[in-house]
């Protein structure tokens, strides 16, 4: 890229307007969600420690056929899955020279403590289950679910999803007025994760609780079984990671600083429009 182009990327961004992008009750839930979905996940793989084991149905132990499992053959770690096994020594299994399925680097607390583990996972459960109701409520009666999550009609069309795909495998994302509100790909997601993955992670981990068996016996029922909701939950979990490492990736690709400062003060700079 030559000077003159750089210089007049500059220019056009210091000519790009400040527009009001997140509000605050939104940037509040984000913060959050964000700092109870990472010690769930954290506190969960090291729940997931004392068995790293997975089944469909209702019982699931040592001698049982699993469909997943991350262990270890002496100092060589391993994830099994369908029948098929593949070296993850140094990553998994066996790492940081703990013989766990995930090493203390991730987990929370970053030692072997299935009771602690289970303490901070409940605290996060419960963070979640109420700003998660706390936020669902201001998105219906303020209208922002509607009206900056909704998909417009021509945003559903298959051609229209298509292109916005497109775009952005091409790392080509929305610039100017486009980069004003949520793209196609971006609704879909957060939809997905607000209505989907995050109230699926709610009642799996509900079912696995003895007292809510005792007292809603058909949400178990309705999932499988305690083994198949472990597995649901295991899945939403793995999806959850998956979305924040996608989320990030797109943070660092759109500007970082921009993001951020959208995300901590709610004001966005639009980037210029591309030039021909």
């Amino acid at each position: 890229m030559t000077p003159a182009a750089i210089q007049g990327m500059v220019s056009g961004m210091e000519r790009s307007p400040l527009v009001l992008r997140i509000r605050w009750p939104v940037r509040l839930w984000h913060w959050i969600n964000a700092l109870t979905v990472f010690i769930m996940l954290m506190s969960g793989m090291m729940i997931f420690n004392a068995h790293p084991r997975l089944y469909w149905g209702k019982f699931g132990a040592n001698f049982d056929k699993a469909w997943l499992e991350i262990g270890n053959h002496g100092a060589r770690g391993f994830l099994a899955l369908g029948g098929h096994e593949w070296p993850t020594t140094g990553v998994i299994g066996y790492a940081q020279d703990t013989a766990l399925a995930f090493p203390p680097l991730v987990t929370l607390p970053t030692h072997y403590n299935l009771s602690l583990a289970r303490g901070w996972h409940f605290l996060g459960a419960w963070m979640l289950v109420i700003s998660l109701l706390g936020f669902l409520a201001y998105a219906l009666l303020s209208g922002h679910l509607r009206r900056d999550l909704g998909l417009s009609r021509e945003e559903r069309r298959p051609r229209a999803l298509l292109h916005d795909v497109t775009e952005h495998l091409r790392l080509r994302l929305p610039r100017g007025e486009a980069a004003r509100h949520y793209n196609p790909l971006q609704k879909i997601a957060y939809l997905s994760v607000l209505l989907g993955v995050l109230p699926l992670i709610i009642a799996t981990g509900l079912a696995m609780s003895p007292t809510m068996n005792a007292a809603c016996p058909w949400l178990l029922t309705l999932l499988g079984g305690r083994q198949s909701a472990r597995s649901i939950h295991f899945l939403c979990a793995l999806a959850m990671a998956l979305f924040i490492a996608v989320h990030l990736a797109m943070v660092v690709l759109a500007g970082p600083f921009n993001e951020l400062r959208a995300m901590i003060t709610g004001w966005y700079r639009l980037p210029p429009e591309r030039q021909p």
